[in-house]
């Protein structure tokens, strides 16, 4: 996935308020601009941090643009833009890139499904069936190890879309949770059981009834991101 425009370069000042952000361009430009991202951003940002951001010159806009990209306190690149990962999952699918859901004949978006009033991020059909496909997006990463972790503040929402996840395997639906680890450096995925340790205790018993957990990590840059490689995920 390319940027439809090229990011631009500045520093962080401040997060607040979850939707906004401070910062510096490399022009010396004051600006708050967008966050895209509902959660902790834990080990992620840093006052000072490099961060890469997507401006807008739409006149409907309240803000100038978009924070895509930081670097993180342990020199990593993360896409903090969450809205991000649906998008480079499709593309991945429609690519052939993840090969343990490769063959459908149909894919669909936001799904709804389930008995707690849900919708699945992807529902793929083949000709033995559909298969339900959540996708998180990952980016805490820590500095004595290559291993990322999901989530990074407690999700309740997570913990229910992996019981409707279990819900459908019991009954002999294909369910997949699909890790988007949309930072660099990272060789393995874990869940996050010292933030969400109910996350956690969900994910075991989802793979119990039958979930399967894909993990794939990305490649970034200002220019373009892409899902590239498989991960393996620690439980």
């Amino acid at each position: 996935m390319r940027f439809s425009t090229p990011l631009e370069a500045g520093r962080l000042v401040r997060r607040y308020k979850r939707f906004l952000a401070d910062i510096v361009s490399d022009a010396g430009e004051a600006l708050c601009i967008h966050c895209p991202n509902t959660g902790s951003m834990l080990n992620c940002m840093g006052e000072g941090a490099r961060v890469w951001f997507q401006r807008s010159n739409d006149p409907r806009r309240k803000l100038p643009g978009t924070w895509e990209l930081v670097e993180t306190p342990q020199g990593r690149l993360a896409c903090v833009n969450t809205a991000r990962a649906n998008r480079l999952v499709e593309e991945a699918l429609l690519g052939g890139v993840i090969e343990e859901l490769a063959g459908f004949t149909a894919l669909r978006r936001e799904v709804a499904y389930g008995l707690e009033n849900s919708r699945v991020d992807f529902r793929l059909d083949y000709p033995a069936g559909p298969a339900y496909v959540e996708v998180k997006s990952v980016t805490l990463g820590f500095g004595d190890t290559a291993v990322a972790a999901f989530p990074d503040a407690v999700t309740l929402r997570g913990a229910k879309h992996l019981r409707e996840l279990a819900a459908l395997a019991r009954d002999g639906v294909r369910a997949v949770q699909l890790y988007c680890v949309n930072l660099t450096g990272i060789e393995a995925v874990r869940p996050a059981s010292e933030i969400d340790p109910l996350y956690a205790a969900a994910l075991r018993e989802a793979v119990a009834a039958g979930v399967e957990v894909l993990a794939y990590g990305v490649e970034i840059s200002p220019e373009e991101i892409r899902l590239s490689r498989r991960l393996p995920v620690i439980l």
